[in-house]
Order: C-alpha cells, then sequence, then structure tokens
C-alpha cells in the first residue's frame, strides 16, 4: 500500500485590513487626496496597498434643445466619477485617528470600511 501524506496547513490568524473608497468628479482632485492619504498612512509607519483606480463611472443626459419643435436638435452631457480604492494593512490606532482628522479637498467623497 502506498504511503498518504497527511497535509499539514498552518492557518495564518486574519490580518486586519482598512479599506478606503475614494470618488469624485474631477480626476487631479482625486489623485491628490490619494497621495495626501498615503502620505500619512507611510508617515505613521503603516503598509498601504493602492491607489487601485476602478473603473470610472458614466452617466450620460440627454436634453432637448427646443422645447416644442425641432425634436432631432438635442444636447448630450455625462458626468464622470472617478474611484480609487487604497488597503492599508495592519493599521494602529494612531493612523485611523489621523485618517479620521484628515482634511481632504471639496468635492472627495470617502468611506473607510474594516
Amino acid at each position: 500500500m502506498p504511503a498518504t501524506k497527511q497535509k499539514t496547513e498552518k492557518t495564518a490568524p486574519l490580518q486586519q485590513k482598512l479599506r478606503i473608497k475614494i470618488s469624485a468628479y474631477d480626476h487631479k482632485v482625486i489623485d491628490a487626496s490619494s497621495k495626501q492619504i498615503i502620505d500619512t498612512v507611510l508617515r505613521y509607519g503603516c503598509e498601504a496597498v493602492g491607489p487601485v483606480p476602478l473603473p470610472t463611472a458614466i452617466k450620460k443626459y440627454t436634453v432637448n434643445r427646443s422645447s416644442f419643435v425641432h425634436k432631432d436638435a438635442r444636447e448630450q452631457y455625462e458626468m464622470r466619477t472617478h474611484k480609487r480604492i487604497i488597503d492599508i494593512l495592519a493599521p494602529n490606532p494612531k493612523v485611523i485617528e489621523a485618517l479620521t482628522n484628515l482634511n481632504l479637498p471639496a468635492g472627495v467623497d470617502i468611506e473607510i470600511k474594516m
């Protein structure tokens, strides 16, 4: 009979991770704010992964130019929402406090999940 090998798997303890989702309409503002977040995380000695760019959400709106006739004459507008994800591995309480007190530019939406 052949010898069977026993599987020896070591289960590593679950590492805590902080996920930050950033979204804004302007790509320059979102890049500046993500750089500010990364600098803050690195200053407190934690490891950061990102910013990972997510697909840009594009909402398109079509509006008639005139109110009554000329149905073929239309205007088209679009809103682009740029998104980024930053993961912070093994965050300490100082980093979390620094991120909550961070001043980000207007128009940047930030969502933090543990």
